[in-house]
């Protein structure tokens, strides 16, 4: 039986190879015989498997045994679900799912509680299970270019989480439960149907960068002015029509800013009220010593 597997493997990967096709990383390690562990890259931080754009439908067995990997990419394949096996690789702490067709994630995604940092962006997933709040470890969350529109209420206990990515979503509100994450540094919900940002967004104190553009955001809360530590503030492409007095009190904003990447305060292409687009053309410093004078006269 076993001579008969061996050869039927053989026969497939001389098909394959007179075809000119070369065979995934994974199946040229089984057939020629080789330990699966063979597959194991060992870096200066961490133990990786790397299997991007190998255009997998399903996610191969013999990975779940690989207990010592601590960073996986599986971007970039076709996969539809992930086995619940997922949650044997207790050692992970980096994992890149991007770039697949996952409608979930399985709830044993909860069991990796070492999992510092997790990629599922550009999937279809509509929801997000309460069980990721179990990885108290993470650090930083990407879920941009989903369908999600609401997230489990737990995420509260995510405490050390630094970076947020939500962009290209269906929020129209920002989650409650975001607020409670005071550790946010960078928080990304660009390209949602958002109607306005609540006054509890002064409680994420350590917000750097704070990404909001291209929704239907009319107004900015006062409180937003009290996040002194922003350094990037991005409102433009929304329904602004005019900006709270004590905007001035961002003065770790350097300059309006026009490209995506600089830091500063972006705001083009918001139907802001005159005389505020010709102010905004002068620059940072003289829209808010305008601001500072307007509040000063109410």
């Amino acid at each position: 039986m076993g001579a008969e597997h061996s050869k039927d493997k053989h026969q497939r990967r001389m098909f394959l190879l007179r075809k000119g096709q070369r065979l995934p990383a994974w199946e040229e390690a089984l057939i020629s015989g080789k330990d699966p562990k063979s597959l194991l890259k060992r870096g200066l931080r961490y133990v990786s498997v790397s299997l991007i754009m190998k255009g997998m439908t399903n996610v191969p067995d013999f990975l779940w045994g690989l207990s010592e990997v601590q960073k996986l990419n599986l971007s970039h394949n076709q996969l539809v679900v992930l086995s619940p096996a997922l949650g044997k690789l207790d050692r992970l702490a980096v994992l890149n799912l991007c770039g697949n067709c996952l409608k979930c994630l399985p709830k044993e995604t909860g069991l990796l509680r070492n999992l510092k940092v997790l990629f599922v962006d550009m999937n279809c997933l509509s929801e997000v299970p309460a069980e990721l709040s179990l990885c108290t470890k993470l650090e930083v969350l990407s879920l941009s270019h989903n369908c999600i529109s609401q997230l489990p209420s737990s995420f509260t206990d995510l405490t050390n989480l630094r970076k947020l990515n939500l962009s290209n979503n269906r929020f129209v509100h920002i989650p409650l439960c975001v607020f409670a994450l005071r550790g946010l540094d960078f928080l990304h919900l660009g390209s949602n149907r958002l109607e306005n940002i609540a006054e509890s967004v002064q409680y994420l104190v350590n917000l750097q960068i704070f990404i909001v553009e291209d929704n239907n955001i009319r107004t900015l809360p006062r409180s937003l002015c009290s996040i002194t530590a922003l350094e990037l503030l991005n409102v433009a492409y929304n329904s602004i029509r005019t900006l709270p007095h004590d905007l001035y009190l961002l003065h770790r904003l350097p300059k309006i800013a026009w490209n995506p990447m600089d830091k500063g305060l972006h705001i083009s292409h918001n139907p802001l009220s005159r005389p505020l687009p010709e102010i905004v053309e002068e620059g940072l410093h003289v829209l808010f010593n305008y601001l500072k004078e307007k509040k000063q006269h109410n």
